[in-house]
């Protein structure tokens, strides 16, 4: 058995660190070139007909508007900016009261039989339900306001926080839990020092998928009488037929997408590090 010293220990740790970062940086940079292939092709295409213009713009012409629209609110009455910040309210309203109802109740669903046997019927009946078809009835309930919004994209993504947090429990290894039991832990000990801590990784890739859910009914719930928001700028663009709009608006949903969940990744990391790499 080889034992290493403090300095060779320190070594060892700086050259891993040293590794991970290179690798880290090499798929950044082709994450960053793969997109500026995509749009340097998307760009050809368009300038030699082969992409109808009218319906897929340039992406010289998206910036073009991207940039006009961050402080003019013509043509569809505000700018990308107010668009971008009402969307954001909305969608992380309803995403953060899906994570702090729907994790807890995943959690002790997987875990307590008694609650097990009483939600998961009535949730086995409401899950396969579609977010778009509870919007009438969230209209003649809660009328058309910042709330029935909110309440939509709730719908969507709770569904998917539930989910992973039961699986995450259930999956939990048998062995960890007898283990812990022959030390004598109580049936809550096992449940939060145990059970929890192992579900970890589920439950952040069902807050994940509830994230892109609540994007994703995003331009529903805005259908509900809205003035502004990013789903709101796509439908009047499709009102206005200007392709442009609409891109400008899917693509900032996009970005706005991505964005969260990388910072869902580095919480993750923070939170969880002995369930990442």
């Amino acid at each position: 058995m080889v034992i290493l010293n403090n300095s060779e220990l320190i070594t060892v740790k700086k050259t891993e660190l040293d590794r991970m970062k290179r690798e880290a940086m090499k798929y950044t940079t082709i994450s960053f070139v793969s997109i500026i292939l995509f749009l340097v092709a998307w760009e050809l295409l368009s300038r030699y007909g082969i992409i109808a213009e009218n319906i897929f713009s340039r992406p010289s012409e998206l910036f073009k508007t991207f940039i006009y629209k961050l402080s003019n609110k013509k043509p569809e009455g505000n700018t990308l900016v107010t668009h971008f910040f009402v969307s954001i309210r909305l969608a992380l309203t309803g995403f953060a009261a899906a994570v702090i109802i729907g994790i807890p109740l995943g959690l002790f669903m997987g875990f307590f039989k008694a609650m097990r046997l009483y939600f998961m019927p009535i949730f086995e009946i409401i899950r396969p339900i579609p977010p778009i078809a509870w919007i009438p009835i969230i209209i003649l309930l809660m009328g058309i306001g910042m709330a029935a919004k909110s309440f939509i994209i709730f719908v969507a993504a709770f569904v998917p926080c539930v989910i992973n947090s039961y699986l995450g429990i259930q999956l939990t290894n048998p062995t960890l839990i007898n283990v812990a039991k022959t030390f004598g832990a109580s049936k809550w000990q096992i449940f939060t020092k145990v059970c929890i801590p192992a579900s970890t990784q589920m439950v952040f890739a069902g807050v994940r998928v509830s994230l892109g859910s609540a994007w994703s009914a995003l331009v529903a719930a805005e259908l509900l009488a809205s003035t502004s928001g990013l789903g709101y700028m796509i439908q009047m663009g499709r009102n206005f037929i200007r392709a442009d709009i609409i891109i400008v608006g899917m693509l900032v949903i996009g970005a706005s997408g991505a964005l969260f969940a990388s910072l869902l990744a580095l919480a993750e990391k923070r939170i969880a590090p002995w369930r990442t790499k």
